[in-house]
């Protein structure tokens, strides 16, 4: 009569619950098919960082471009009044510098690794800060006065030496041909929510910079898909005694090593 204990030992040559199944997939080991775990997550992560980042360096580009606000002059009648139009570019132009050096860091992210991609994390991170600030100060009408009457003399000076009349946002008025600002002039500020989509874009970027500073190092680089297959060291170069000695035997010198020796002419 055998006990229980007995009964409950594995039969000689029957399956082993614990003991790896031959050919098996290895515990703990790559995902079938040589995919690194998580390299598609990086990558989807990668690009959906810096796609960010771009979308937010294009809506502050579209942003300042528009009109923010129109500075209108009355004239005596029967001249009409004068409008000027000034755009974010005229209020705060460091901002459009910003974006296109943000889409610049774009491309240096993609190039770079390490501590370098970091870097420019760092960069992406601060411009999107110093965006998201200078558009949500409050803009005065002195400040738009401000900027009216500097638009209004560059396209004065650009109307001048071109030989035309003044750019498209002015309205002739009582000055014959260049509109004037004067104390007389009111503001009106634009309707369309232009100022609060440039701080979104900036805040766009300042998030993606932040991932590329944290995430960054992680993410593939550019380089990497252009090196050799197979992880293969560089052969090293002969010196000229051995080419020499090659030659003077016959035999190929650009022969890989662990090949036969192929005579010259063959």
């Amino acid at each position: 009569m055998t006990s229980g204990r007995e009964s409950d030992a594995p039969m000689p040559g029957g399956p082993e619950s614990d003991a790896p199944v031959p050919g098996g997939p290895v515990a703990g080991g790559p995902a079938p098919g040589g995919a690194a775990p998580g390299g598609a997550a990086a990558r989807r992560e990668y690009a959906l960082v810096l796609g960010t980042a771009a979308a937010g360096a294009v809506l502050v580009l579209l942003s300042v471009r528009q009109g923010w606000a129109q500075v209108v002059t009355a004239a005596p009648a029967p001249l009409p009044r004068s409008t000027v139009r000034v755009s974010g570019q005229d209020l705060v132009p460091v901002v459009g510098a910003l974006a296109v050096a943000s889409l610049a860091a774009l491309a240096a992210a993609i190039a770079t690794r390490g501590l370098a991609r970091r870097l420019v994390g760092v960069f992406l991170a601060a411009s999107g800060v110093l965006i998201a600030v200078l558009v949500s100060a409050g803009v005065g009408s002195a400040d738009v006065l401000a900027a009216a009457r500097g638009a209004v003399a560059s396209q004065a000076g650009s109307a001048i030496a071109g030989g035309g009349a003044a750019g498209p946002g002015a309205t002739p008025g009582a000055t014959g041909g260049t509109p004037g600002v004067s104390g007389a002039a009111h503001v009106v500020m634009a309707s369309f929510p232009w100022r609060p989509l440039a701080a979104v874009g900036g805040l766009a970027v300042l998030a993606a910079g932040i991932l590329v500073t944290w995430r960054g190092p992680r993410w593939p680089a550019m380089s990497g898909r252009y090196s050799r297959a197979g992880g293969g060291k560089t052969q090293p170069v002969a010196d000229a005694s051995t080419l020499w000695e090659s030659l003077s035997r016959g035999v190929d010198p650009t022969e890989q090593p662990g090949q036969p020796g192929r005579p010259l002419g063959s």
